[in-house]
């Protein structure tokens, strides 16, 4: 086997260059009488070499590769070509406003479960996030915490670290909180559902309207908020909510059920706004703001007991599920909670159209029933 190139240049590279050769040679010779092949033993010695850079690139690669980094490169290739532009950006404000900086500048391999536990810990509303109420601080931790897991699951693939501790906090975060405390918006008892909406459709006005369409819907309140007569077919009794404007950029079919349509021709005949059906009453062009309905939830008393997300979602979701009123694959269809099986999401949008509409003209008519005895009428303030 050759022994490699000898150095000619000057005296002193050639005798090292002859040196080193018969040192070379006298290895192979004893690797030989040993019954070893030289050319096998360089061949190992050289993929070793290669493994131990290699290893050292890697390692330089975890010591750069932050918590931020790899939040951020997470961010560009998954999330933003995934989501709407709103929700992406959200979604990564959230980890830079919320991590500690100690925790989200360092490096990746080195954050453990009870440091990610004691950071999300002091999570609180400040001014960097000023949309974050005190209320809101429980779901806010458990999003962090499922797009930190995502983080992290996505690093251990590319080899910046071994292990996840945001999935490893997640049993000790429920723990720690009781059920208003557990992600969960407050939500109103759904039994106590027919009388709030008894009192909500006494009440006049765009927003009273919005919230009892959002209630009989279902739907997320920005997406309510948003919706245009372009998206309604009330022959069809159907409204669809484009891709754009859905959180997991699916267009979704939403059934109305008999009142919803009500509503919807009675704003119809008032031509409020050419395109946006619930307009905002003050601002020309522009739809009604959340903050309308939560002003309504506080002139009925509710303020402190629901949310109008939770109102519109979670009561319904309860309903649904403990009085067996549908398949829970139904119930998630029907609140187009995101299916991570993107085959199966597609047959359930294709097969649950029949029973999603079934499920919201029960959810109506339940709605509708006269308040039971026993539960107390609520009042406007």
């Amino acid at each position: 086997m050759g022994l490699g190139v000898a150095h000619r240049s000057n005296s002193a590279q050639a005798g090292e260059s002859l040196t080193t050769a018969r040192k070379l040679a006298r290895d192979a010779r004893d690797l030989v009488q040993r019954g070893s092949d030289p050319i096998d033993e360089r061949d190992r010695q050289r993929g070793a070499a290669r493994e131990a850079e290699q290893a050292q690139k890697v390692e330089k690669a975890r010591e750069r590769a932050t918590l931020a980094r790899a939040a951020r490169d997470y961010h560009e290739r998954v999330i933003e070509p995934s989501r709407t532009s709103k929700h992406a950006a959200q979604w990564i404000s959230s980890l830079e406003n919320h991590v500690p900086a100690a925790v989200w500048h360092k490096p990746i391999a080195d954050v453990t479960a009870p440091e990610l536990l004691a950071a999300l810990g002091t999570v609180r509303p400040h001014e960097r996030a000023r949309n974050i109420s005190s209320e809101k601080v429980p779901e806010t931790l458990q999003r962090l915490r499922q797009r930190l897991d995502a983080v992290f699951e996505d690093a251990i693939f590319h080899g910046l670290c071994t292990t996840n501790p945001a999935a490893a906090i997640r049993r000790k975060m429920r723990e720690a909180q009781d059920t208003r405390q557990r992600g969960e918006f407050a939500a109103l008892p759904y039994r106590e559902a027919p009388a709030f909406l008894a009192q909500l459709r006494e009440a006049e006005g765009i927003a009273a309207r919005c919230l009892e369409f959002a209630v009989l819907t279902a739907a997320r309140t920005g997406e309510v908020l948003g919706a245009t007569w372009v998206e309604i077919d009330l022959d069809a009794a159907l409204w669809t909510v484009p891709a754009a404007r859905m959180k997991a950029k699916e267009a979704h079919a939403v059934a109305l059920p008999p009142r919803a349509v009500e509503i919807l021709r009675s704003l119809a005949a008032l031509k409020l706004d050419a395109a946006l059906v619930f307009p905002s009453p003050m601002l020309n062009g522009k739809p009604l703001s959340n903050m309308a309905m939560l002003t309504l939830l506080g002139r009925m008393g509710m303020r402190d007991r629901t949310t109008v997300h939770g109102l519109c979602r979670a009561t319904f979701s309860t309903w649904a599920n403990e009085t067996g009123a549908a398949r829970p694959d139904v119930i998630e269809a029907c609140l187009a909670h995101e299916e991570s099986n993107k085959v199966r999401a597609s047959y359930n949008r294709a097969q649950f159209h029949a029973e999603r509409r079934a499920l919201l003209e029960a959810w109506a008519e339940y709605l509708s029933k006269p308040p039971a005895s026993n539960v107390v009428a609520l009042k406007v303030a």
